[in-house]
């Protein structure tokens, strides 16, 4: 029986820790960014076989694993997720500074939106004297919001 992805992001979570393994040792077995390693594993995008069979053996999880690291999810989280402070967090951040964001992307690019699917993203700290600091970066491509009646001829 094929494991569903969330209960095998469990299964990763800890056969990582038993291994010993950072998640970016594993990103860099796969030839992959990071982020999108982890949130892969964590469920939200599918991996290639070849992907999905280096990653299995690597933290020996078995054949199952294989087909479930595959298939493609349902992208999201759980409600329940928000309980978790850290995600809380960034969901408190984009509730407050989201319509600031949005009237800036709008402004600077015109009408549109950025990209959640063509994106990438980066984690990084800071010293800080006065605690360190987290830094997330969005990178997401700009798709502009146009109107595209395809029952209209095109005039040459």
């Amino acid at each position: 029986m094929t494991q569903t992805r969330m209960h095998l992001a469990e299964v990763i979570k800890l056969a990582r820790l038993e291994k010993g393994l950072s998640w970016a040792k594993i990103a860099e077995a796969i030839g992959k960014d990071k982020v999108w390693t982890i949130s892969a594993l964590l469920g939200q995008h599918p991996l290639t076989a070849n992907d999905a069979q280096t990653v299995t053996a690597l933290l020996d999880l078995g054949d199952d694993a294989v087909t479930a690291l595959q298939l493609v999810p349902n992208r999201g989280s759980d409600p329940s997720v928000l309980a978790d402070p850290t995600i809380y967090r960034f969901h408190e951040a984009l509730s407050v500074y989201g319509p600031a964001l949005k009237e800036m992307i709008n402004e600077e690019f015109g009408d549109g939106i950025m990209s959640a699917i063509n994106f990438r993203m980066s984690v990084e700290r800071r010293t800080d004297p006065h605690g360190d600091r987290v830094i997330v970066t969005f990178d997401g491509k700009f798709l502009d919001y146009t109107w595209n009646n395809i029952e209209q001829e095109v005039s040459p």
